[in-house]
Order: C-alpha cells, then sequence, then structure tokens
C-alpha cells in the first residue's frame, strides 16, 4: 500500500505517459527504499527491541482490537490511545518524523473510504459555538484516527521487530506455517520485484534513444518481460535456498523467549487498553451509537 500511495502521488503529477512511468519507477525505489530502511531500524538494542517478537504482536494485536472496537462517532476516547505509540517510539528510539511520513501515506486512502460519511450523515451532533458538526464528519474524524493509530502501531511493530521475526512469532502463536511462510515470501518478493522493475526501466529508457520507443503502447511488453524476469529471479533465489539447506522452517538470527519482562509488557500494556475501552476519560463524545 506504501508502494501504491507513492505511485498514485506521481501518477496525478503527469499527463505525459512518458514522464508517468519514469516517475513511476522513481517513486517505487524510493518506496523500496523507505521499506528496507524500516527493517533496518529493527536492528537497535533498546529494551523494546530486546522483547520477545510474540509478546509485541500479541500486545499490537490488543491495542488493535480495543482501537477498532469504538463505535464510529468516538473521537476523545480514542486520543488516550495515542500514548503506547508514543512511548513505543520513544523506548526504542524510532525517528518520529520517519513513521509520521509513513503514517500520512494512508491518509489518502482512509480519506477515499470515508469522504461521502459527511454527504450521507447529515444529522447535527455537536456545536463549536454556532456552528453544527454533523454525524458524517465525526464519523470521517474517528475514521482518520483510528487509521493512524491502527498502521501506526504495525509500523512500529516492524520497526522494532523485524518482518521475519513478527511472521516466526505469528507461527509460533499458532498461525498456520503455510500462512507464515507466504507471507514472508510475499514481503521478500516486493523487493524482487522492486529490483527486476528498476533494471527494465533503465534498460529500456537507455535503448530508447530519447524519447523514442517510452509510449503508452510499449507497457503490455514491459510488463510481460517483467513478470517473467522476476518469476525466474524468485526461482534462481528459491534454488539457492534450497542449497543452503532450507527446508520451510524459520531460523531467526535473533533468539528470545517469553519471560517475566514479555509478561510484565503484555498485562500491563493490555490492562491499559482494556481500562481506556471500558472508560471514557475524554471531554467530549458524540455519544450516539452507530
Amino acid at each position: 500500500m506504501i508502494i501504491f500511495s507513492f505511485v498514485l502521488q506521481n501518477r496525478l503529477s503527469f499527463n505525459d505517459p512518458a514522464s508517468a512511468f519514469e516517475s513511476d519507477m522513481k517513486s517505487i525505489t524510493a518506496a523500496v527504499s523507505e521499506l528496507k530502511q524500516l527493517e533496518q531500524f529493527a536492528d537497535g538494542t533498546s529494551a523494546i527491541h530486546g522483547l520477545d517478537a510474540r509478546a509485541k504482536v500479541l500486545v499490537t494485536f490488543v491495542f488493535i482490537v480495543t482501537v477498532v472496537s469504538f463505535n464510529r462517532y468516538e473521537l476523545t476516547g480514542l486520543l488516550p490511545f495515542f500514548a503506547f505509540p508514543a512511548a513505543m517510539v520513544l523506548l526504542a528510539g524510532l525517528p518520529p518524523f520517519y513513521l509520521l511520513r509513513k503514517i500520512a501515506l494512508i491518509c489518502p486512502f482512509v480519506l477515499m473510504v470515508g469522504i461521502f460519511n459527511p454527504v450521507f450523515d447529515r444529522t447535527v451532533m455537536h456545536h463549536i459555538g454556532q456552528v453544527g458538526i454533523s454525524g458524517g464528519w465525526i464519523s470521517l474524524a474517528s475514521l482518520l484516527i483510528r487509521s493512524c493509530l491502527t498502521v501506526g502501531a504495525a509500523i512500529i511493530l516492524v520497526g522494532t521487530t523485524g518482518f521475519t521475526l513478527v511472521c516466526y512469532a505469528f507461527e509460533r502463536l499458532g498461525v498456520p506455517h503455510l500462512f507464515a511462510v507466504q507471507l514472508l515470501f510475499l514481503h521478500r518478493y516486493i523487493f524482487v520485484l522492486a529490483d527486476e522493475t528498476g533494471r527494465a526501466a533503465r534498460a529500456r529508457e537507455l535503448r530508447s534513444c530519447g524519447a523514442k520507443g517510452l509510449g503508452i503502447t510499449s507497457f503490455a511488453s514491459l510488463a510481460g518481460h517483467l513478470l517473467l524476469r522476476t518469476w525466474q529471479r524468485a526461482e534462481h533465489i528459491h534454488t539457492a535456498m534450497l542449497a543452503r539447506g532450507f527446508d520451510g522452517r524459520f531460523h531467526a538470527h535473533r533468539q528470545s523467549r517469553l519471560g517475566l519482562s514479555e509478561l510484565a509488557f503484555v498485562v500491563v500494556w493490555s490492562a491499559f487498553f482494556i481500562i481506556l475501552r471500558m472508560h471514557n476519560f475524554g471531554v467530549f463524545n458524540a455519544g450516539i451509537a452507530p
């Protein structure tokens, strides 16, 4: 989704197919670099990084469930939940502006989902001075807040754990092994696809003799060649994995176990989320069930 948002933003800025294609390639390269940078954050040495991945996955799961369980008109009841991502960023030493940029990429998609809420839900539910605020605007704001919280929590989980260890934690928590492995391979294939896309784009540009050959008619051929190249590259990678003894099981580079620190981490944060869910500490609530 992050990669698609990069491409969409640049596609809207160009009318010429060649310029759009060039911009798309640069956007994909930039998005993949951002994903690689997020994975590098997982090599940190903070106390949060040192926790077992299962504890962090469980806490993130409870956080997401409690956030999405609010009714669609809830606003201030969601605000105290920002304490969790803020604490994780502070304790893990993650760059806050980097995370904010990643979360901001999701906002256009959220707006596309809820943009018609103010049109269909015009019931006035609150007043700010003489201005009436309809339920549609409140539900749209609530959707944006919940999206920022859940997406931010997922990004922080990957940034403090690494995608490989997240999949490893999924398997150890009872998720089917096949699903966890496929999820990990899908993540790895993104980088393979991006690398082959960059090579194909550079080769196409160098052989185009200026603007010749950069028209829309060559896109289908390029897409077909790109699929075949990535498929072949993936086959070579799989063969290399088998040659190195890959047997379908995860081999995490950071071994950890559930201890008292992990137990305290799960219990304290889960209790905190449940208390916030059961008691609204905000000062303004729309107060109407959906």
